[in-house]
C-alpha cells in the first residue's frame, strides 16, 4: 500500500467547505483484499484502538465501523478513520472524512478533516504505519504514538488564549487566516482587516507595552494617577538588594525589573538568606532587579479590555497535598499527570515545577522533594502564583468591588493598553484597596486568558468575545464584497469588468485573472493568477474595499477555494472539452461540481449570477443558500421564465437594452448601442459577459447609473483587456487578438466573423497538449469548417505531450473540414504571428491566437500601432486539407 500524494484543500473544496487533506491512496496488493480477509487484522486493530467503538459509520449506530470492518471494507476506509480517531486523540476532534475509488482500480482519494494541517499529516502517516503494522502482525506502541501526537499538538495548535478569541471570530462570521506558526492571526479582509498576537491586538501601542515592561516606570506613572501601588526600589547588587529590604521593612518580593509570566518573582522574603538567593533567581531573568513591599493578602487577576473590567480572577500558588504515603515528588508526578497540565501555554494550566525556586520554597518549609506529607497537609512549592508557574485560579468576577474595578481601568488607562491584565493584592476584592492596603502590582501587556476561560472553580468568562468585540463592534464581520468569477470561457473578461464596474463607485478594487493580480488599474503580480493564493494575497491587503476573484477549476482541486464566503459568484458556462481527463475529472457534470464550490459558499444574503442556457450551470441553483439571478440573451428562454414567474431576478436583453426583472418590476441597466464591448450587440458572447457582469454589479448594490457609466466607458483594448477578443485594424485587414483555447471558444469567435467586412478568413492557432485526443481534433475540425487558412504551431505549450504530436492530431481534424483549403505549419508563436499577418491580404481577417499573452499581444499591437512589416518568411502551401495518412504540411 501506498500514499501517492496528500494536497491539503484550505480552503472549501470539492468535498466540504472547510479544510481538508485529500491523499490518493493506491492499494497495490491490497486492492481486492477487504479487511475480513486479512487474518488477525480486524481483532488486532480493535485491540489497538478500542475507542473508535463510537465511529457509527454507514449503520449509524454506536461500534458501526467495527461492524463494517468483520464484515469486509477496504483499506482506504478503514485509513480514513484511523486518521479522524488518531487527531481527536491528539486533542483536535474531528469527524467529517470519505474514501472514494477512483478510475484507476485499487486507487483510492482518502478525505480527512483537520483542524492544523501538520497535525492532519502526521496523523495520516500514523495510521497509515499503523494498519500495515496491524495487516502483518507487526508491534506498534499505540500510547507512545497518540502521545507524540498530542505533543505535536501542544506545539502546532493555538494557545487557549489566542484559541478563544479565534473561536469568538468564527462565531460572528468573521474571515480568519493564521499567519504564521506561532499567533499572529488575521481577522476580516481587505480594508477591515485586523490582526492579533495572542493578547496583543493591531492597536496595542509599543510605548505602552514599553512602559508596562518597566516596573519601576508603572509604578511611577499609577502613582501619579492615584492607583495604589507597592513602596519599592532598584538594586545592583545582593547587598543592595538586603539594604532595601531593611529599608522598606520585611516582608519583600524580589523580582526582575523587565519581565513577565512571573519568571524570577519571590514573595513574601524576610532573611537575609531569602533576600540573596531570590536576588541571584531574578538575576537569571535579568539584569535590572526590583526590591518592594510585600503586600498581604490574594493575588488577583483583573483582564481590562477596551477600558472595561471583563473578568477577574484570585490566583493560587502552586501547590500539592499530602497523602501520608506519597513524597511531595511523587505528588508533583500525579499532578502534572492532570491533562490539562502542559509544559507550555498550550493547555489550561501548567505543569508544576521542581527548580531552583521551588527546592527553596520547600527547603524554607523544612522539607525536601522526598518529604513524605501526613494526609491532608497542603505544601506550596513556589509563592507567587502566576499560572505559568503551576498555579491555579478561582473566578471573582462578580466578586468585584466598583471601586477596585475603577483602580484597574486607571491602570490600564495610564499605561495605555487596550489589553491589559492588572495585578492586584489584597486581602478581599469585595472592598475598596483603600481600606484594606491592598496594592497594584503589576500591569501586564498581552496577559494570558487561560485563568479566565477554564478556572479552577467559578464561571468561565468571555473573554475572547469582549476582544473580538473590541476589534468587530456589532454589526460589523470584517467583510469587503467578494465577488468569485467562474466557468469555461469568459470569466477574464467578466471579472474585468465586474472591476471597472466597482470603481465607478470610488472603491479600491483588488481583483485576480489568468493575467494577473490588479490593485485597481496597478498590476501588482503577474502570469496566471486565478488560484486561491493569488485570491488570498488580495484579501490580505488592506488598501482593497472590494475584491473581484477569478476562480478557475485548477487551483479549486489543488487547494480549495482562497476565500470562506462570497457575496456575489458568477458561472459563465460549462464547455464540453473544459480541461476533462486531468485530475480524474472525465465529464462535463464533474467540472460543474468542481466549479459550483463558489456558489455553494455564497452568504445567505449573498447571489448566484448564472448562466441559464447552460443546463450544468442552471442547476447549480439547486446548492445555492442565497439568491440566484439567471441571465440569458432571450428572456423567453425557459428557465429565464420560470424563474422570473416565481419572482426570481433575471437579466437579458429586449430591443437592444440590457434589462434586469425581478417580480414585477424591470430596470434598463444600458443601450447596447451604448456599450463598447458588444460592438452595438453584434458579439454574442461579449452581450451575455455584460449580462453577467452588470447583473453581479446591480446584485452588489451598485446604482444603474454608475452601471451605466461603467458599461459605457470600458474599452477592449490590447492594454486594458489583453488577449481578450482585441479588434485592431490595419487599412482593411482585421486583426483579432485573443486567448480562446478550446472548443466552445472557438465556437464564438467564429460566430463572431460575420460582423466583421472581409474576404478570406485566416487563423494562427495551436491546441494545448494537456487535453485530450478527440478535444484537440475537435478544435482542428471546427478551424477546417470556417477558416480558409490556418498556420499551425508548436511551442509553450505541448504540456507533456512529443514534439509533432499537437500538430499530428490537429491534421486528423483538418481533414474532416469542408473550408479549410491552406495548412502551413512553424515552430514558435512569434514566427507563427509573422506568418499570419504576411499572409493576409488586403481586405482579409486574421484571428491569432495569443498563448503567451502579454508578450504576444504586445507584439501584434505594435507591429499594427506602428506599421511595422513582419519578419518575411518563405512557406509552401498547400492547396487542400491532407487526410491522416498522406505528407503533413511544410514546416517552416
Amino acid at each position: 500500500m501506498q500514499i501517492r500524494r496528500v494536497n491539503a484543500l484550505r480552503g472549501p473544496n470539492i468535498w466540504a467547505n472547510y479544510p481538508v487533506l485529500e491523499a490518493l491512496v493506491d492499494l497495490q496488493e491490497f486492492k481486492d483484499s477487504p479487511s475480513d480477509s486479512l487474518p488477525g487484522f480486524v481483532d488486532r486493530f480493535i485491540a489497538w484502538l478500542p475507542s473508535m467503538i463510537e465511529h457509527r459509520c454507514s449503520y449509524g449506530e454506536r461500534g458501526g465501523f467495527f461492524q463494517r470492518m468483520r464484515e469486509g471494507t477496504w483499506l482506504g476506509h478503514i485509513l480514513e478513520h484511523t486518521t479522524l480517531e488518531l487527531q481527536t486523540l491528539a486533542g483536535t476532534p474531528v469527524g467529517y472524512g470519505k474514501a472514494r475509488e477512483t478510475t484507476e482500480e485499487g486507487v483510492y482519494k482518502v478525505v480527512v478533516r483537520y483542524r492544523e494541517e501538520e497535525l492532519g499529516r502526521a496523523a495520516l502517516q500514523t495510521a497509515f504505519r499503523l494498519i500495515i503494522a496491524a495487516i502483518h502482525d507487526q508491534p506498534f506502541d499505540v500510547p507512545a504514538e497518540v502521545d507524540a501526537l498530542r505533543s505535536l499538538a501542544h506545539k502546532v495548535c493555538l494557545g487557549p488564549s489566542t484559541a478563544s478569541i479565534v473561536s469568538a471570530a468564527q462565531e460572528r462570521g468573521i474571515p480568519i487566516r493564521r499567519l504564521n506558526e506561532g499567533s499572529l492571526v488575521q481577522f476580516g479582509y481587505g480594508a477591515k482587516i485586523r490582526r492579533i498576537v495572542a493578547a496583543e491586538t493591531d492597536n496595542t501601542s509599543a510605548i505602552a507595552e514599553y512602559i508596562a515592561q518597566d516596573k519601576e516606570l508603572t509604578k511611577k506613572l499609577l502613582r501619579s494617577a492615584g492607583v495604589p501601588v507597592p513602596e519599592g526600589q532598584s538594586v545592583d547588587n545582593e547587598d543592595e538588594a538586603w539594604d532595601a529590604a531593611v529599608e522598606i521593612g520585611v516582608p519583600v518580593v524580589v523580582k526582575p525589573q523587565y519581565g513577565n509570566q512571573g519568571r524570577g518573582v519571590a514573595v513574601n522574603l524576610r532573611t537575609r538568606e531569602q533576600v540573596v538567593a531570590a536576588y541571584r533567581a531574578a538575576r537569571e531573568e535579568g539584569r535590572a532587579i526590583v526590591v518592594e513591599k510585600f503586600a498581604p493578602g490574594c493575588d488577583y487577576r483583573i483582564l481590562v479590555v477596551d477600558g472595561k473590567v471583563v473578568a477577574a480572577a484570585r490566583r493560587e500558588p502552586p501547590s500539592v497535598t499530602g497523602d501520608g504515603t506519597r513524597t511531595i515528588r511523587q505528588l508533583v508526578d500525579r499532578e502534572n499527570l492532570d491533562p490539562r497540565r502542559s509544559d507550555d501555554h498550550a493547555t489550561s494550566l501548567s505543569k508544576l515545577k521542581l527548580d531552583d525556586i521551588g527546592l527553596q520554597v520547600l527547603a524554607e518549609q523544612g522539607l525536601s522533594p522526598e518529604s513524605v506529607l501526613e494526609a491532608g497537609r497542603k505544601v506550596v512549592i513556589r509563592r507567587n502564583a502566576n499560572l505559568s508557574t503551576g498555579g491555579t485560579a478561582a473566578d471573582v468576577t462578580d466578586d468585584l468591588h466598583p471601586a477596585v474595578a475603577a483602580s484597574a481601568i486607571d491602570a490600564a488607562r495610564m499605561v495605555g493598553l487596550d489589553i491589559a491584565g492588572i495585578d492586584v493584592v489584597a486581602e478581599d476584592v469585595r472592598c475598596p484597596l483603600d481600606e484594606q492596603s491592598g496594592v497594584v502590582v503589576e500591569v501586564n501587556a498581552c496577559p494570558g486568558l487561560r485563568m479566565h476561560l477554564q478556572p479552577s472553580s467559578g464561571q468561565p468568562r468571555p473573554v475572547g468575545e469582549a476582544i473580538v468585540e473590541m476589534l468587530f463592534p456589532a454589526g460589523d464581520n470584517g467583510r469587503i464584497p467578494v465577488a468569485a468569477v467562474t466557468g469555461t470561457n469568459g470569466k477574464t473578461t467578466t471579472v474585468r469588468l465586474i472591476s471597472h464596474l466597482l470603481r465607478q463607485k470610488g472603491l479600491t478594487v483588488g481583483m485576480t485573472c489568468t493575467d494577473g493580480i490588479y490593485l485597481n488599474h496597478r498590476r501588482i503580480d503577474t502570469g496566471d493568477c486565478s488560484g486561491p493564493k493569488s485570491a488570498r494575497m488580495v484579501l490580505a491587503n488592506p488598501q482593497v474595499d472590494a475584491a473581484v476573484l477569478e476562480t478557475a477549476r485548477g487551483g479549486i482541486l489543488r487547494e480549495g477555494l482562497g476565500f470562506d464566503r462570497c457575496d456575489v459568484a458568477v458561472v459563465t458556462n460549462i464547455a464540453s472539452g473544459d480541461h476533462l481527463g486531468m485530475a480524474d475529472i472525465h465529464t462535463p457534470e464533474q467540472i460543474a461540481v468542481v466549479k459550483r464550490c463558489i456558489v455553494e459558499v455564497l452568504q445567505a444574503d449573498g447571489w448566484a449570477v448564472l448562466n441559464a442556457t447552460d443546463p450544468l450551470v442552471a442547476a447549480m441553483s439547486e446548492k445555492n443558500k442565497g439568491q440566484t439571478l439567471y441571465f440569458a440573451i432571450d428572456s423567453a428562454h425557459p428557465v429565464m421564465a420560470a424563474h422570473q414567474a416565481s419572482g426570481g431576478a433575471v437579466a437579458f436583453v429586449r430591443e437592444g437594452q440590457i434589462v434586469i426583472a425581478k417580480g414585477g418590476e424591470e430596470t434598463v441597466l444600458a443601450e447596447l448601442a451604448k456599450v463598447p464591448l458588444t460592438m452595438g450587440g453584434k458579439l454574442g458572447f461579449q452581450v451575455e459577459n455584460v449580462l453577467a457582469a452588470g447583473a453581479a454589479a446591480w446584485c452588489l448594490g451598485l446604482t444603474v447609473d454608475q452601471i451605466r457609466s461603467g458599461l459605457a466607458n470600458f474599452i477592449s483594448s490590447p492594454r486594458v483587456t489583453p488577449g481578450r477578443f482585441n479588434v485592431l485594424q490595419r487599412q482593411e485587414q482585421t486583426i483579432i487578438v485573443d486567448y480562446g483555447h478550446n472548443q466552445a471558444a472557438l465556437e464564438a469567435l467564429v460566430q463572431t466573423l460575420p460582423a466583421f467586412a472581409h474576404e478570406k478568413r485566416v487563423i494562427m492557432y495551436t491546441a494545448a497538449g494537456d487535453r485530450r485526443d478527440i478535444d484537440i481534433i475537435e478544435q482542428a475540425k471546427i478551424i477546417a469548417d470556417h477558416f480558409d487558412t490556418i498556420i499551425v504551431y508548436e511551442d509553450q505549450c505541448t504540456r507533456g505531450r512529443a514534439d509533432g504530436e499537437v500538430i499530428r492530431l490537429m491534421r486528423e481534424g483538418f481533414a474532416q473540414g469542408s473550408r479549410l483549403q491552406t495548412i502551413l505549419e512553424t515552430r514558435g508563436e512569434f514566427k507563427a504571428i509573422d506568418l499570419a499577418l504576411q499572409t493576409l491580404g488586403p481586405k482579409d481577417l486574421v484571428i491569432i491566437q495569443a498563448d503567451q499573452v502579454d508578450a504576444a499581444v504586445k507584439y501584434v499591437d505594435e507591429i499594427v500601432s506602428y506599421e511595422r512589416t513582419p519578419e518575411p518568411i518563405s512557406a509552401t502551401t498547400i492547396t487542400a486539407p491532407p487526410k491522416p495518412e498522406t505528407t503533413p504540411g511544410v514546416l517552416v
